[in-house]
């Protein structure tokens, strides 16, 4: 029987980014160190293959430190922490390893700096993710306030006569973070913003490749984690760029084959924590289904690496 043809439109770059490559190496490194059980706060990274992967070689993961043994090894996950956590792990004399992405502490940096002027921060995000709740911990609760949407920032009300700045969680929509930021910078003409992009380039790049190949797709397929905001800002993307449909999947398990069957172009990208694996797992079931043309087109080649903290570094 003749197979359908499909044409797979791979986005590129795609899947690790820099910081989600050191946070699953620091694991490993520190579970080399000081050996099994090492303790995760969290989810290290937004992706359960990643997770079970680590925890199959010793790593534990919990909620929060109170179920974290006195004196032990404990990593803070890639989205970071609040200064709270890190001074429970302190007093309970924990060996802290400190695995937040070097651009989320470039925006805990700045969010401090901000306070210590005595400016009333605007955190753009989005409520109840890892990242945001570690920034906002950097800061006294009435130094800060969250804007989750351009209705947000039209209807925010700070502190009368305080200073303003802005930041931002580093891995929204680009599009609509430019949109907020554009209505703050219209009621609060002094506001002040970031030196550089709070928006981490792994998360404008994934979002620009998508942008470039969803004009092109019937359908456009997302490998990540339902609580990775990264990779649902990518399907959010897709279909505003002009793809028919975007799909968040988990891995090749989790497709709709009926839809792609109704497909003739297919995008595929994934959020910058889930691993290429998956996606060499859904290119390989379909070229078992369907005659298959592939083309990817890479747009920008990412060469960022991060080094280990200090606590690993002679560990290689």
């Amino acid at each position: 029987m003749t197979k359908d043809r499909k044409f797979l439109h791979l986005a590129a770059p795609r899947g690790f980014c820099a910081g989600v490559d050191r946070a699953v190496r620091i694991v490993e490194v520190a579970l080399e160190r000081f050996g099994a059980p090492v303790y995760v706060r969290h989810e290290i990274v937004h992706n359960r293959t990643v997770v079970d992967g680590l925890a199959a070689k010793g790593a534990v993961f919990v909620e929060e430190l109170e179920e974290v043994p006195e004196g032990a090894p404990v990593v803070f996950s890639a989205h970071g922490v609040s200064r709270a956590v890190v001074a429970e792990a302190d007093r309970r004399n924990m060996i802290a390893v400190d695995a937040t992405c070097p651009l989320v502490t470039k925006v805990h940096v700045e969010t401090r700096r901000h306070a210590a002027q005595r400016k009333h921060v605007l955190l753009i995000g989005h409520a109840g993710h890892p990242e945001v709740e570690g920034t906002m911990g950097q800061v006294d609760s009435g130094e800060i306030t969250l804007v989750e949407t351009a209705e947000d920032a039209r209807t925010v009300t700070p502190p009368e006569d305080a200073d303003l700045a802005f930041a931002t969680q580093t891995t929204l929509s680009v599009d609509d973070t430019a949109e907020i930021i554009s209505i703050l910078q219209f009621r609060f003409p002094e506001i002040s913003g970031p030196r550089g992009e709070d928006i981490c380039y792994a998360t404008t790049n994934r979002q620009n490749a998508v942008k470039h190949i969803a004009p092109l797709c019937d359908i456009v397929l997302v490998v990540g984690a339902e609580n990775s905001s990264n990779s649902k800002r990518l399907v959010e993307v897709a279909e505003r760029a002009g793809a028919a449909r975007g799909r968040l999947v988990a891995d090749v398990g989790a497709i709709d084959w009926d839809e792609i069957d109704n497909a003739t172009h297919v995008g595929l990208s994934a959020g910058a924590s889930a691993p290429e694996s998956l996606i060499h797992d859904i290119i390989d079931t379909m070229r078992g289904r369907y005659d298959l043309q592939l083309d990817e087109d890479a747009l920008v080649e990412e060469t960022m690496t991060f080094k280990l903290p200090p606590i690993l570094a002679n560990q290689g």
